[in-house]
Parts: structure tokens; sequence; C-alpha cells
């Protein structure tokens, strides 16, 4: 990735705000887009007997009831421990209910589980959230709620799901487009402006309600002081909060009323029981809905406040709302000049910030699809609050948790303590933070805010997150679970991608993580390889259905899985290590000790990966040319999982290239290589080309080399198998006519497929495919090693790409035609269509919708289509670092 080349380091408007932020001389990121998107639905509201959130606390209650660990709404923004909200709330007059929050079908209720049904998009944002901007669609008509629930329920894991425009809601453009956008003045001043616009035939009415709130702190018998919010005069609400402190709202002028109620249960409604107050958490619904006018407060006071703006529009035409959030009550003209003025000063700002981060030439078409996936990573940086001990035990004053509850999921976790500010994976899908996910998204974050994503990395390893046996906390359904291990592999491009940019080399952050992650590596080496033969068995690590068995539950064969991807990560986790243990050795000598520990812990793996003979798992085919899974059934008999899937090119993550002039600089760490090299040549002879020097004397730490790599890679550039014109598949279309199928000793069949879309399997949810589609997160781990390898092996070095083309490729120049396969998906083709959106009509060919681009989970095997989570930028925000690099070596990215 040439990490060595340091540019030129400028410094714009919004990199001296965030210097600003480090240095505590101005807190800029204190507000930011920190509330969910769904709240519902999730482990922290779940106090159930058997652990189903999702039935637990659905969408119905969740108007009505006050949550306990944290706040949604749409298109929002918190302060950066949630005690003050905002977000927009609407009301089309057709509706059987306040819009305040995004819909969405639960796990039971989709057809391949849950799924958000609404149309909204994150168009813009910074670091610092100086200007941040968000659409949403809102129909004109009554939401068809049952509809969605309905058809779904019809259709079994084999039929495409039901959308939001099947409905045909939005037919001749009858919705209004809701734009939200925020303008920091200071950090302490915060502009925001609601447009909403009528892209419908007739003139109609939108009820505007930009929602202020409390999150509820005072609830739980904490003896917390109430916050509260009251009018002071007219158009102006003042906001006293303990910790806080005091903050004023500003309205413009003309909303129909200042409405006031209470963030709480109802009681009543709910569960047949008397109220703490007349005024309640729904109390906006009933007024705007119900036309219940005494569900607000006439003293103008409580925790939960909005103006009522009732907006008539006419087709085509925009109205705007202006509101103010600052510290000072004492602003004569709110919605001045001025206010427009620093709009689009901050507008300015965040294109030159834009253009220091990618200065290459790109086209508008590119530019605007990497500053939408920047957007996308910091509009899903959500505020996540979790206490296992509390949530476990449950609050003084409410109903004790069934026994069930206290016993049941992440109850070894006791030791968790959650509450900052972390990068989700999806803020409605998977409001929950998932640690290899996260791992994924500090790569494009790095290149615009360094120090938010080195703080995540931290974040993650630090003694309230990491277990103290060492295991990272997986995610939120369950702790316990296995992701494989990549903070690492993070951590050091991290540290590397911002040496490149900024010219830092932040080798106390790289220190700091590096010895957690000692603990996490022994805590691998202890649980995950049971026969002390360093081949590991991972369970499922993410990848939920690749596998035969469900990886992560009992084997219904009896005797145990050992593991190529799990064998895989963990060479690839010795090398990352050893890369951090090298540079820190660079000033701390007893660090290359430690190296060579890594060294010596990479040789034992790939010696197991590659052994050969009659003792021994053997993970490597000769014959097929292919890493597999081994079954090791409890007669003693081995079988090979003969699946063609990513499992058998993991290994290629595991290779590193080591430069002659480290080895001159650790003399110590050298003359430890060359004594195992020979000394042990039994384990030496299985390590790739370690010997051997390559282009300017490099040497190759690698599982395959030579003639595997060759034969992996004839495989998986097959466009019959796993190359797809949009990436590399996660299981080659091989099993497309031939399936694998494993008869088990119960009599039971056992099938992979090739499913290039949606799952047809339940496991893990059946919300997620590893059988067929492209996922971007082990893609550009694969662009990662083809570069590596090409480092060392040079431009002589070829192969034919794609297989049976004739046409031949050095590693780096294959390593560019995978990456731009995987940007094919989001640009616009010679028809003027982008692969991303398929068949969807609205998509295609709307110019309300076409460049709006929506970042998901994964993506159709065949053709490049969109699938999964729908605001995934987590990790498919990779696009973003994938742009900008192929900016810097490609004359044109289009």
């Amino acid at each position: 990735m040439t990490d060595n080349q340091q540019e030129t380091n400028t410094s714009t408007e919004e990199e001296k705000r965030l210097e600003e932020d480090i240095q505590h001389q101005a807190y800029w990121r204190r507000w930011g887009p920190y509330l969910s998107d769904r709240q519902w639905g999730t482990v922290r509201e779940d106090y159930s007997e058997d652990g189903s959130a999702w039935e637990y606390f659905s969408y119905e209650p969740s108007h009505y009831r006050a949550y306990r660990w944290g706040e949604d709404g749409i298109c929002g923004i918190s302060d950066n421990h949630q005690r003050l909200c905002f977000a927009i709330a609407l009301w089309n007059g057709e509706d059987p209910t306040l819009k305040e929050r995004l819909f969405g079908l639960t796990g039971k209720e989709g057809n391949h589980g849950e799924d958000v049904k609404e149309y909204y998009f994150y168009l813009d944002n910074t670091p610092s959230h100086s200007y941040m901007k968000a659409l949403y669609k809102y129909p004109q008509s009554a939401y068809p709620y049952a509809e969605l629930i309905k058809e779904n329920q019809k259709r079994d894991r084999h039929a495409p799901e039901y959308e939001l425009l099947d409905t045909g809601i939005f037919k001749e453009n009858r919705y209004f487009d809701i734009f939200v956008e925020y303008a920091k003045a200071t950090d302490e001043d915060i502009l925001i402006k609601i447009s909403a616009v009528n892209r419908g035939p007739e003139t109609k009415t939108l009820h505007l309600l930009p929602t202020l709130w409390f999150r509820n702190t005072w609830s739980w018998g904490d003896d917390t002081e109430k916050p509260i919010l009251q009018k002071t005069k007219a158009n102006l609400v003042e906001v006293s909060h303990p910790s806080l402190g005091d903050r004023w709202f500003y309205c413009q002028e003309g909303s129909e009323a200042l409405l006031f109620t209470e963030n709480e249960t109802n009681n009543n409604y709910l569960f047949g029981a008397e109220n703490n107050s007349p005024y309640v958490k729904d109390g906006l619904n009933a007024y705007t809905v119900k036309d219940e006018k005494d569900a607000v407060n006439p003293d103008r006071v409580g925790t939960k406040f909005a103006p009522h703006y009732i907006l008539e529009i006419d087709p085509g035409e925009s109205k705007t709302i202006k509101l103010r959030l600052c510290d000072s009550p004492k602003i004569q003209q709110p919605f001045n000049r001025e206010f427009e003025e620093i709009f689009q000063k901050r507008i300015r700002e965040a294109d030159e910030f834009y253009r220091r981060v990618t200065p290459k030439k790109m086209s508008e078409e590119c530019r605007n699809i990497q500053r939408q996936a920047f957007a996308g990573m910091l509009w899903t940086k959500q505020y996540y609050y979790y206490v296992i001990e509390r949530w476990l035990k449950g609050d003084p004053t409410q109903p004790e948790p069934p026994p069930g509850h206290k016993n049941g999921r992440n109850s070894d976790w006791i030791h968790l303590f959650n509450e900052d500010i972390i990068s989700m994976p999806d803020k409605w899908e998977y409001p929950w933070y998932a640690v290899w996910d996260l791992a994924f998204h500090t790569i494009p974050l790095v290149l615009i805010d360094p120090q938010f994503a080195k703080h995540q990395l931290d974040l993650i390893t630090r003694e309230w997150y990491m277990h103290p046996n060492g295991q990272l906390p997986a995610y939120e359904w369950n702790f316990n679970d296995v992701n494989p291990p990549v903070h690492a592999w993070a951590t050091w491009r991290v540290y590397k991608i911002e040496q490149k940019m900024y010219g830092r080399s932040d080798k106390k952050f790289l220190e700091r993580v590096f010895q957690k992650l000692l603990l996490n590596f022994t805590w691998w080496i202890n649980r995950k390889d049971a026969d002390d033969n360093n081949v590991f068995e991972g369970g499922f690590l993410g990848l939920d259905n690749i596998g035969v068995f469900d990886r992560s539950s009992e084997l219904p064969t009896g005797g145990k899985l050992e593991q190529s991807d799990s064998t895989s990560w963990m060479a690839m986790f010795c090398l990352n290590m050893l890369s951090i243990a090298l540079e820190l050795a660079l000033d701390n000598e007893v660090y290359e000790d430690i190296a060579s520990k890594f060294f010596e812990h990479f040789l034992y793996i790939v010696n197991a990966m590659n052994h050969q003979g009659s003792e021994g798992t053997q993970l490597w085919d000769e014959t097929d040319g292919f890493y597999y899974d081994v079954l090791k059934l409890p007669e003693g008999q081995d079988v090979p999982l003969k699946v063609r899937s990513i499992v058998g090119l993991i290994p290629l993550f595991a290779v590193a290239t080591i430069e002659a002039e480290t080895f001159e600089k650790l003399p110590n760490f050298s003359k430890r290589v060359n004594w195992f090299i020979e000394n042990r040549p039994d384990l030496s002879k299985n390590l790739a080309c370690m010997e051997a020097s390559g282009i300017e004397s490099r040497n190759l730490l690698a599982i395959v080399g030579g003639d595997r790599l060759v034969k992996i890679l004839q495989k998986m550039l097959d466009e019959t198998e796993f190359f797809s014109d949009y990436g590399i598949r996660s299981l080659s279309s091989f099993h497309e006519e031939n399936p694998y199928i494993f008869h088990a000793r119960n009599g039971e069949e056992y099938r992979v497929d090739y499913q290039p879309a949606e799952s047809t399997s339940a496991m893990f949810g059946g919300n997620s495919n590893w059988r067929g589609p492209v996922w971007f997160p082990i893609n550009y781990l694969l662009l990662e090693s083809l570069q590596k390898f090409g480092r060392y092996y040079g431009e002589d070095f070829k192969v034919e790409c794609p297989t049976g083309s004739g046409k031949m490729l050095s590693l780096w120049e294959v390593s560019l035609e995978i990456e731009k396969r995987l940007l094919r998906i989001f640009f616009k083709d010679e028809n003027g269509r982008r692969p991303v959106y398929g068949g969807t009509e609205m998509f295609q060919s709307d110019r309300h919708w076409q460049d709006s681009i929506l970042f998901y989970e994964y993506f159709h095997g065949d053709n490049g289509a969109g699938l999964g989570a729908s605001h995934q930028t987590g990790w498919t925000g990779l696009v973003a670092k994938m742009i900008r690099q192929r900016s810097e070596y490609c004359d044109r990215v289009n």
C-alpha cells in the first residue's frame, strides 16, 4: 500500500477543529449523530426469560415505553453521553401514528431476518460534525405497516423480500423529501435546517415536529436529578440538565403550538397501571394524531418537547424550518443572514477537507460515492450504553428480572461496562458493535479522523470491554462468540495509514494496543487449540452459514472441526503482531524477543497448515490445490469437507514481507530467525520463501507461495468459480451444479449450495449469507495480500487473470482488477444503471433517487445488487479507501 510515502501535511479548517478537540480547547465532538436508528428489539432493552429481544420489546410499544439504555430517532443528534437528544417527527395526516422512529421487520417477521423498511440516506458529514446532512423519504399515504409484515411472512427464504417500494406507496412520487442539515457555528452553537419538498402532483399537508428530549435517567432508582425543558419566552425553550448544564433552543416563528410532555412510560396504555404523570412519552402523538389536547402540559414544561409546524406544500415546492440549539439565551436574531452564511461556510470547508483526503483527479460521480461512504461511516457513530451487572440484576424501581434472564445471555461478562461513542455496523439492523466489523471500520475512518479510529481500537481492549481471560467481546447477542482476530491487523494498518497521510508515527497507541493484544493472543492459543497442535477450532468466526454445519454448535457427527480459516486467521494474527513488535523494537530492543516469539508461533502454525504425511491433520488437498476444513470423527477418521469457499482463500491473508534493512537494524531478531532456519528445518521447510530474497532483497513470510499460490489463484480468478464481475464470491459457483452433500450418522443430510443472493438457510437467523455473495471485508484483505505477494515476487511473476483468458497479469495488476470490479457495484454502467440497485427501477431512473447511495452488508454474487442490511456502511465503507487508493495509482477513477 506504499504507506511509507508521506504526503504533504496541510491543515484545513476541519483539521484545526479536530486538533482543538484533541487539545480540549473546544469540544467539537461533544455533539454528533449519536442517536441510534433503533433501540427497540435490542438485547440491552430485553428483560425476558428466554432472551427473545425482538418479541419482548417490539416496535409498537416503543412509542409508549421509555428506553432504559439509549434512545432512537430519525436523522437525529445527541451529546456524547446522550443526555439531550434531537430528531425529527412527522405526520402526513394519514398514518395511524406519528413517525418518530424507523420501522422494520423483526428477525421472525422477515423472510430473510430483520430488515428496515424505510428509505433514508446519509448524504454528508465531517469528523467534527461541523456539517451534517441526511435525507428521509416520507410517503404521503398511510404507511403500510400491516401489509409489509403480512406479505413478508407469506414468503419463504427462496423468495425475495417484500420492500416498501413494492407496496406502490411511492407511485406518482407521492412523498416528501425531508432534508435535515446541521451546521455548528461553534462547538456549542448548532444550527438546524429541516427542508420538506413535495415530490408529488398535489398540494399536501405535512406536520413537522422537531423534537428535543432528555434520555430518561431518572426512572431507574438512582436518585438522579430530573432535568427540565421549559418555555421562557416566545419560541425559546430553556434546557436545564444537572450534568450537561444549561442550553437554549430557538424555534422559528410560525409553529401552531409549543408542545411539552414527559419522556416516561405510558403504564396505563401498556400495562393498565397508573401513570406517574398525566403527560407521557406518546404525548406528542396523542396531541397530533389523536387530537387529544390534554395530552401535553399546558404549563409548557417537561422532559420532551416539540414545536408543531403545519406546512401546506405545493407540488415541487420546498419549505424550510430553522432551529438553533446553543449555550446562550441572548441571541437577538437567531435566524438572520449569518445563519445561512454559516451553513455555506461549513459546506465549503467540508469540500476543502475531502479534497485534502483524496487530492487526486477523479470524476464527480466517484467523488460523490466516496463522500457518501464517508458520510455513512460518520453518521453510524452511536452512543452505546450497556452495563451487564446492572442489566442482569435489574433496577430497584422496576420488576425483578426473571431467573432465566439473570443466568442467560452474557451472564459471564459481568465486568462489561460500555458507555462510549462507537462505530456501529448499521444503526438500525446492527445498533451494537461487532468486534471484527469495527476493525474494518477503522480503515476508512483513519483517512478522515485518525484520533477516532485509534480510540476505537484502543477502547475494545480496555478492561471494561476485554474479558479478564483475554477474549474480546464479539457482539451484543453473544459476547462469547468468536470473531476473526483482525484487531492486530487493523491496529497496524491504522498506524501505517496515519503515518503516510499525516506524517505521524503514534507508537504510544501502537504499544498500548499491542500489550493488550498479547492477552488476546494467549486466549486464542489456550482456548481454540484443543489438541495443542497449532490447528485451531474457532467456531463460526463471523462467517455465519459458510460451513456444512453450524460451526459454533455441537457437531451432529460428534468429534470436532479443524478449521483452515481459524488456523489461517491465527497465522495472520502472528504476522500482524510480529510486524508491530518489529516496529516497536526499533526503539526498544526488548521487543526483539517478542518478535522472535511470534516468528516461532508462525512457524508452528504454518507447519500445521502445510503438514504432509501419515500423521496430523491434512488441511491442504494436493489434488484439488485448495485448503479445506477437516472433520475429525470420534473414531479417529479425518473427513475433508470439500467445500470451495473463502475458508480455502483465507490462508492467503497470512503474508508479510520483511525488508532487508529490518534485519540490519535488529541483529538479535535476525540471529534468532537464522537459528530457526538452520536448526529447525522440519519447521522452516513449510514456510514460503523465507530464505530466498525477493525484489529489493525482501523476505517473505507466508503460508502459501510458489506453486500453491498459483493453484489457489487459478480457482479464485476463475469466473466459473470465485471471480465475479463484482469481486470475489464467498463460495465458488462450482457448487451451483455440484452441491456439497454430507450424510451424518443420524441420517440427516447437510448440504452447501451456491446461493448468490439471500440465504435460504436459517442458520444464524438467516439474515446473512456467505454461500455466494460478495463481501467487502474479505475482498479488501485479498487485495492487501495480493499486493504484499506482489511486493515480494515483482512484476515478472504473473498469473492468468481471468483464468482461461490467456491474459497474464502481475499480482499487483490482479489486485487492481479485483478492486475495479468491486467499485463497479456502485458506479453507473453504460446504460446509466448502478448494479447495487439491481432491478429497483426507482433507484435506477428517478433523478431524486439515483444519486443517493446505499452501502449494503453484502452483494449478489452474479449481478452486484445490494443485499442484507442496507446501511452497513461500516465495513462496506472500505469502498472509500479503495477509491482513494485507486485515485493514487490510476490516472482516473470512474
